[in-house]
């Protein structure tokens, strides 16, 4: 027996149990309570949503980017993908999906810088630092994707890349974001710096509120996040996984594809 296979039994195992101990049925109503008990009990874990999961007794609970499964208790917490067999959906990928559109607003979208590629037709945002050299890589990358609007949002991460901040607003401000960006990436070579109201600022609060922690983050349309450095291959994938319903199977396919390169944070 492999070693894989003795991991996925042992997780059943577990789920299972879990399962077994929750035998009262969570409500609508309930799910105040313990999520004022979830406070009382963690206080220093911010609880953003507490909802009736699908399995009787179990509530889904949303901490940041992150969802996890409990009981009335607290006392377990389940973390991993809850599926809908009969009909084939990732519902863990459902709630994250609409969180995501919940605490991005379209309006946001301004503060980025956009470039198009082919069509435009698959859509993908961005959090990157001009200072991060992940992101040098994963920009040469999406170079070759084809057919996708591309939301660079500048997130300079100040405190491993001092100045990126300045190159951010200087890059920001310029005539032309998109090309000052390219140039940059590309060639080392900065716009001269300007006044402008820029939206670096908000850059910062607003990935903050999707979980962004280091750079390159990317975010689907859908919800997904990608964070590291790609290759184009893998962007492909990774974006035309957005455009059909994802399957129980896909963990496995997923778990064997090549991982990200890296992430700075």
């Amino acid at each position: 027996m492999t070693n894989r296979i003795r991991l996925k039994r042992a997780i059943a195992a577990v789920t299972v149990g879990v399962l077994a101990a929750s035998t009262l049925a969570a409500t609508a109503d309930d799910s105040q309570s313990v999520a004022a008990h979830l406070a009382s009990l963690y206080p220093n874990t911010p609880f953003r949503d507490v909802k009736p999961a699908p399995v009787t007794g179990l509530y889904e609970v949303t901490m940041g980017q992150n969802i996890a499964y409990t009981d009335a208790s607290g006392q377990y917490f389940l973390f991993g993908h809850l599926f809908d067999m009969q009909n084939q959906v990732d519902l863990t990928e459902q709630t994250q999906a609409q969180g995501y559109k919940t605490r991005f607003p379209e309006q946001f979208l301004d503060h980025a810088i956009k470039t198009v590629h082919g069509n435009g037709k698959r859509v993908v945002a961005i959090f990157s630092d001009p200072d991060c050299p992940y992101c040098r890589a994963i920009e040469k990358e999406l170079q070759r994707v084809d057919n996708v609007t591309i939301y660079t949002f500048l997130y300079p991460l100040e405190s491993i890349h001092p100045g990126a901040t300045n190159k951010s607003i200087r890059i920001q401000c310029a005539t032309d974001p998109a090309k000052a960006w390219r140039d940059w990436m590309t060639s080392n070579r900065l716009p001269p710096l300007v006044a402008c109201h820029h939206p670096i600022n908000d850059n910062l609060v607003l990935g903050s509120r999707l979980g962004v922690t280091g750079t390159p983050t990317l975010i689907a349309e859908d919800g997904r996040m990608l964070p590291g450095a790609v290759s184009s291959t893998q962007l492909e994938a990774w974006l035309n996984a957005g455009q059909r319903v994802p399957s129980a199977g896909d963990q496995d396919s997923a778990a064997a594809s090549a991982p990200a390169q890296g992430v700075a944070q």
